[in-house]
């Protein structure tokens, strides 16, 4: 059985206000990047194919979805304690998410306007859905008489700098494991309807479509850069940012997993399923995949979880900070133990096998 860290309390900067979750490396973070090179960028080999992602992305398929309809205008005060507390951190670190998005991918837009116009267009679309989903999901908050101050993330989140070739492959992956999350959800609760305690995952269908198409973008973009896929560095960096993506995952998924047991969902089937159709995915854009199918893959994720949340639980203890630092040694050596095990599992080569992924 998966043990759930249990929720913490909702801190308010001011009243209907809540206050950001602090800042770790599980939370979504706020990016910035180096927005000369990505201007620079030579995408003429694969120009035909970003022109008909951009196509999709113009064609707004889901600008009539994100409707709060008569099913959200009722009270919601009957869903209270732990399942209340669970579903606001979801909505919370999701809006955050997609917050995140919006803002980088709109000053991308702004930034390589003139000297990339097919990429400003499309980052620009991009932009459009994810502040649809942060807005859509912070209105969700307010059924809860909450809300996030978005103008104050701005100003106050830490922006990490990550250079463009890291936000391709990060952004890649983090659209396409959102698909699998937010699909997998909606067939549950299509199949479970005793679960569906708020219309908002009714809406995860055409949701996840928009994840879904921003991700055929970044597979474009990826396959247009070459120096991103075809040679042997790439293939390591290719290689760490699935197992990052992966174990944060994993981390995440357990860390919150009485979220998904509300949900009527299994953590581990969830997450392990979540992984594996990911990771399929992530072979028409990779010339790398990971091997899901190693007898002790899940297994070494899963000593990372474990370590990660007797991490939490040791900063969230009593004591002294002298004592707790000798004790997380022990933690941090075993997750970079499994990590690297896990990095060290031959990994499957998607460049001899191209015609059959598709």
């Amino acid at each position: 059985m998966v043990k759930s860290l249990e929720t913490p309390p909702v801190e308010l900067l001011k009243p209907g206000v809540k206050a950001p979750v602090q800042e770790t490396l599980l939370t979504p973070r706020f990016y910035t990047t180096d927005f000369d090179a990505v201007a620079k960028m030579d995408i003429s080999a694969y120009e035909n194919e970003l022109r008909a992602v951009v196509d999709e992305l113009k064609a707004d398929y889901n600008r009539h979805h994100f409707v709060r309809d008569d099913e959200f205008k009722q009270c919601w005060d009957h869903i209270e304690g732990e399942k209340r507390l669970a579903f606001l951190d979801f909505l919370e670190r999701s809006c955050t998410s997609e917050f995140s998005g919006f803002l980088l991918f709109k000053e991308l837009s702004r930034r390589i306007k003139d000297s990339n116009p097919l990429l400003s267009e499309a980052f620009g679309y991009l932009a459009r859905d994810e502040a649809r989903h942060a807005g859509f999901l912070n209105k969700s908050m307010a059924d809860f008489n909450l809300s996030l101050d978005l103008s104050y993330l701005t100003k106050n989140r830490t922006y990490t700098f990550f250079p463009p070739e890291w936000v391709i492959y990060t952004v890649y992956l983090s659209e396409k494991i959102g698909y699998w999350r937010y699909i997998l959800v909606y067939r549950h609760m299509a199949k479970n309807p005793e679960f569906q305690f708020y219309p908002l995952f009714r809406k995860f269908e055409s949701w996840c479509q928009d994840e879904n198409r921003h991700g055929d973008f970044f597979k474009a973009l990826l396959r247009s850069q070459p120096q991103l896929w075809n040679n042997w560095k790439a293939r390591l960096w290719v290689r760490f940012f699935l197992l990052t993506v992966f174990a944060t995952h994993t981390m995440t998924v357990f860390e919150r997993a009485s979220f998904y047991e509300i949900l009527g969902i299994h953590p581990r089937k969830y997450n392990n399923q979540v992984i594996e159709e990911t990771n399929k995915t992530a072979a028409r854009a990779f010339p790398i995949i990971l091997n899901t199918n190693h007898p002790y893959f899940f297994w070494f994720l899963e000593q990372c979880a474990i370590n990660n949340q007797k991490l939490i639980e040791l900063n969230n203890s009593k004591g002294w900070g002298i004592i707790k630092f000798f004790k997380k040694i022990p933690l941090l050596r075993n997750i970079v133990w499994y990590m690297l095990r896990l990095y060290l599992i031959k990994p499957i080569n998607t460049e001899v096998i191209r015609e059959t992924v598709y």
